[in-house]
């Protein structure tokens, strides 16, 4: 029989490896009661331990001076609904963060070359006017990788008050019904900045805050900064590569503001620990210095692609929900506490009934 390619390459860097059985019925589909009434797995990296605990615990578990580092990004309703001329139904999902579309003025009208999902029974067609509202259209201009489009976005009107008056929020592709009311609260952190709209994601892990704990952690002396992260719709795209290192990530956009950066050298100097309160914010933070080399305000671009064997310069400690199979998510968390040892915390998650993905519970690596 002919060898696999992947016969000779470490289990880290093989796809499958990351593979884990999740029954269907232990992906969260509606939040906790509360938020900080989810749960939290407690991995502590030192003493090779595993503990079980709820969220609004977390200020007793933290390692003593954390600096917590956390993504303020505000996730929009960017689902759409429109009509084209023959009257069908098209869905436009706008993947390009809002505070990066630069409108030009054309008469009465605002437009801008922007990047999105389409959806409709027929295939979108190129230079097809399609309406959302009267004041508000979608132009496919040129089709992409994986149903993604560029199209002119056109406007009269502000953008971000026409969008929130019709569209939908994006729940992942795992929850199973329509958003509701209530989504429009939990699936946004409580630390949302409305100047950083325009994530089509949440970033997880801070669901779980409530004021109450921040209040909580400020009292007992843990410092709080922010990043920016506008998470795209690629942080559900799956790895397809057999062998991880061939993985291209996507490009996201990031801000590292400068009281930030100048609260985690503050913290480094001083020997405390940062953690990262998510993915997009460990993202953020490595992707800054794999850019800068340095410490430093940063605000662009990164694809950086975080898998065993990365150097971690910047995060110490992660706080993360639980991530798909065989994800580019799961394989940077393995980066941190080992391949084994992440799949063992799942198993264990798994044992004691967590619940996984978007609004499932957390884990505390530290």
């Amino acid at each position: 029989m002919p060898k696999n390619d992947t016969d000779n390459v470490s289990p880290d860097f093989q796809l499958e490896s990351y593979d884990y059985h999740l029954p269907e019925e232990r992906i969260a589909q509606q939040p906790a009661d509360q938020r900080d009434a989810s749960r939290l797995l407690v991995l502590d990296r030192g003493e090779g331990s595993l503990g079980l605990a709820e969220f609004r615990e977390l200020p007793d578990l933290l390692p003593k001076g954390a600096l917590l580092v956390a993504n303020n990004s505000k996730v929009i309703p960017a689902r759409m609904f429109g009509t084209k001329p023959t009257g069908g139904r098209i869905e436009f999902l706008l993947l390009t963060p809002l505070p990066l579309i630069e409108g030009q003025q054309d008469g009465d009208w605002m437009q801008a070359r922007v990047e999105g999902l389409l959806r409709s029974s027929k295939p979108a067609k190129k230079g097809t006017v399609i309406t959302i509202l009267d004041d508000l259209e979608v132009i496919p201009e040129e089709q992409g990788d994986f149903g993604k489009w560029w199209v002119t976005l056109r406007w009269r009107g502000d953008l971000e008050r026409l969008i929130c008056s019709t569209g939908h929020l994006p729940l992942p592709p795992y929850i199973k019904r329509p958003d509701t009311e209530a989504d429009a609260e939990r699936y946004q952190t409580t630390y949302a900045d409305d100047s950083k709209a325009g994530s089509v994601a949440a970033p997880t892990a801070g669901l779980h805050f409530t004021p109450e704990v921040r209040e909580r952690l400020a009292g007992m002396g843990f410092e709080w900064a922010q990043v920016t992260l506008y998470v795209g719709y690629g942080t559900f795209s799956p790895v397809r590569c057999p062998d991880i290192r061939d993985h291209r990530m996507h490009k996201e956009y990031i801000e590292v503001p400068r009281e930030t950066a100048e609260a985690i050298k503050k913290a480094k100097a001083e020997g405390r620990p940062v953690i990262a309160v998510g993915t997009t914010s460990a993202r953020t933070l490595e992707g800054m210095f794999s850019e800068c080399k340095e410490i430093r305000e940063f605000k662009g671009e990164t694809d950086i692609f975080i898998y065993p064997g990365y150097e971690f310069r910047m995060v110490d400690g992660l706080l993360t929900n639980f991530h798909l199979p065989e994800s580019s998510l799961i394989i940077m968390v393995s980066a941190l506490a080992g391949r084994e040892t992440i799949l063992e915390a799942y198993k264990t998650a798994l044992d004691n009934g967590f619940r996984f993905f978007s609004y499932g519970d957390a884990m505390l690596i530290r």
